[in-house]
């Protein structure tokens, strides 16, 4: 019976290592142009939160930037989207991408669909439908795509026992989840998911990161 359980053991565990997929075996054109550049496209919000479009935008820009790359600040180009009728990305995420290469020197368009946006402040959550899609300005082929479902995580534990302590905790959570602002909370599931992109040429570990394991191309997580 020892036999057979170890057995087991071992085949989990190698059918596990078996099905790591390295970053550069799942986001190959990323490390074939090389992106130095990046445009981001306003977000196209799907969801019944007419605002999330706006907060949503402004959460991009750092964690690209901490990824190693340029990115051309929105606050730049949302004037530019808006004259060129770019505010309105569901017209571009599959459309020739080149003028933003032409007018902006961009190398690639990072656009993003908020499929979902819920707030819990009793239960202490705000969770969050991101698909982030990166195109290439050059060739319009897709460099990186992957969508997370993440739960930002603001209970707060009041750290007393009993009923009044229980109350206390959760009078604590709703005010800390209500209070939570929506950027902080859109940049915590940006930083999440884009994780496992590949770094960028300002980054000290760019061309060092072939080999690191990416994550799965839809992930679900609950972040602090």
């Amino acid at each position: 019976m020892k036999k057979y359980i170890i057995l087991s053991l071992m085949t989990l565990l190698m059918s596990s290592c078996a099905e790591q997929i390295t970053r550069i075996a799942q986001y190959p054109k990323m490390y074939e142009e090389k992106p130095l550049t990046i445009a981001v496209m306003p977000p196209i919000n799907q969801t019944q939160h007419v605002e999330a479009k706006d907060y949503f935008y402004t959460t991009l820009y750092a964690p690209l930037c901490e990824k190693g790359y340029y990115v051309y600040s929105p606050m730049m180009t949302m004037e530019m989207f808006q004259s060129e009728s770019a505010y309105d990305a569901e017209q571009f995420i599959e459309a020739d991408l080149s003028q933003f290469r032409n007018v902006l020197g961009a190398d690639a368009a990072m656009f993003t669909i908020i499929k979902s946006w819920k707030r819990n402040n009793i239960g202490g959550k705000i969770t969050a439908g991101v698909e982030y899609i990166l195109r290439s300005t050059k060739t319009g082929e897709t460099l990186y795509r992957r969508e997370g479902l993440i739960k930002v995580d603001t209970s707060v534990n009041g750290g007393g026992g009993g009923m009044f302590g229980a109350l206390a905790s959760l009078a604590a959570t709703a005010i800390n989840t209500a209070a939570t602002d929506k950027v902080v909370a859109g940049r915590k599931c940006t930083v999440f998911v884009l994780s496992d992109m590949p770094e960028g040429k300002y980054s000290t570990k760019y061309d060092q990161d072939q080999k690191l394991p990416a994550g799965k191309s839809y992930v679900k997580a609950t972040v602090k």
